[in-house]
């Protein structure tokens, strides 16, 4: 993060006795008041758990090999909106020269194909979109023993996710030597022994911790509003 800001103002929070010493007579009675040891502040860490999960090698291989999976769809995709606009171009060229009826016939076959790519378009958004969430709770749920692991070993009493952007999310700035997005990645990946994917072919969705961009589905072009009449 580079101490930039990220979230919401983020207070830092010190551990408070959770008990009360109980009050005996004999308590009541001495001149000497029990003493407690105040405890220390506890120790933060913030993580952006979806930089995580696309940053990891397992996360960048299964993310692109879900991007050439849907390659086919998206030139099936273009093909039918190339179509269309080339009809347009028939429309515009030669519509005040066609009679009544061959004009409505190439109108309505427009709009027909139009509506074909629109549902076309929304099915494939929804089913990359699911499949995206497929593997991103894949990875969640291995991710959580990581995080665990880490937190008990380097002492952290609590860590705040700050995958949200502004203002939606919890943490509006926060130094760089609290955010563990990078050695929890690193120990993800050491635990999976999936090697990193050369850079050449990076995925074009994911992005490195500290960012907060999604993922970016398919380009899937969509109806350019109604043809002329």
């Amino acid at each position: 993060m580079n101490s930039k800001i990220v979230r919401i103002i983020m207070a830092v929070t010190f551990a408070l006795p959770m008990a009360t010493l109980a009050q005996t007579d004999n308590a009541a009675a001495s001149p000497v008041a029990p003493t407690t040891t105040a405890p220390g502040p506890t120790k933060l860490g913030v993580i952006s758990v979806q930089d995580c999960i696309l940053a990891t090698n397992e996360g960048q291989k299964e993310f692109e090999a879900l991007g050439k999976k849907f390659e086919p769809t998206r030139n099936e995709l273009k093909s039918l909106n190339d179509e269309i606009d080339q009809l347009k171009k028939q429309l515009d060229a030669q519509g005040s020269k066609m009679n009544e009826e061959a004009r409505a016939g190439l109108v309505r076959q427009i709009e027909t194909k139009q509506k074909v790519l629109s549902r076309k378009q929304e099915d494939a958004q929804n089913d990359f979109v699911g499949q995206q969430n497929e593997i991103a709770q894949k990875i969640l749920q291995k991710l959580g023993p990581v995080i665990d692991k880490y937190a008990k070993d380097n002492g952290l009493g609590l860590i705040i996710d700050i995958s949200k952007p502004w203002p939606d999310g919890a943490v509006l700035w926060a130094n760089q030597s609290v955010d563990i997005t990078k050695p929890i990645v690193d120990l993800y990946n050491a635990q999976a022994g999936v090697p990193a994917a050369p850079s050449a072919s990076r995925p074009s969705g994911t992005r490195p911790a500290g960012t907060t961009s999604k993922p970016a589905p398919p380009p899937a072009p969509k109806p350019q509003g109604n043809p002329p009449k």
